[in-house]
């Protein structure tokens, strides 16, 4: 069974553990997603799964969504993924994958974009100390000289500066799966996890043990 699920985040609560300890958890509603398209190594190159979670009305797809939909005989999806396979043998177009496709214990790898923070400075951004805050000190929060003299003289690739906050995609890495509800289509996992409230979301079997 394919160990990916497309999800949405509710939000974070607590639960207790056996010996009474609060943890922290994240809940998401995870699927049902539906496998749009099946890639095959011999026809693209790779293995991997088309997901499609989230019904969306027919007049919201561009004619070649539309198309894209009615080839595959599944009703239109609001987003679509694809999940790497080792082996793509044994799915079907049409095959539904539902949260009981993880089990408590698991760990998993949730994929999401940050939530955006604007046009920041290198202090919020990048964590710098900043300059003096006592009085006759005209410069308190910016980034200092980024200048590299007469060679080469340009600003190297890579400075920490003022720019855009956010809106990156974050894997928050080995989280543990602390409960599974398959018929209320949810997934509860230890820690957070990137995004906001009703942000996308990719879970998948981790990539490596946790530390």
């Amino acid at each position: 069974m394919a160990k990916g699920i497309l999800g949405t985040k509710i939000g974070m609560s607590q639960t207790f553990s056996k010996n009474g300890q609060v943890v922290p958890v994240t809940l998401i509603t995870a699927g049902p997603c539906v496998v749009v398209k099946v890639k095959t190594l011999e026809k693209d190159g790779y293995q991997a799964l088309q997901l499609g979670f989230d019904d969306i009305k027919e007049k919201k797809l561009t004619r070649p969504q539309k198309g894209h939909f009615e080839k595959a005989g599944v009703s239109p999806k609001k987003y679509l993924a694809e999940l790497r396979l080792e082996d793509s043998q044994g799915f079907q177009i049409g095959q539904e994958i539902k949260a009981d496709v993880f089990n408590e214990g698991d760990l998993v790898d949730v994929v999401g974009v940050s939530k955006g923070k604007g046009f920041a400075g290198v202090i919020k951004r990048w964590g710098f100390h900043g300059r003096p805050a006592s009085h006759g000190h005209h410069y308190h929060r910016a980034p200092g000289s980024i200048g590299s003299s007469a060679t080469p003289s340009r600003v190297m690739k890579g400075t920490k500066l003022p720019g855009h906050m956010g809106v990156a995609r974050i894997t928050a890495p080995s989280l543990e799966v602390v409960k599974v509800d398959a018929d209320k289509n949810l997934l509860v996992v230890k820690g957070s996890v990137p995004g906001p409230k009703g942000g996308l979301l990719m879970i998948r079997k981790a990539k490596r043990s946790a530390k």
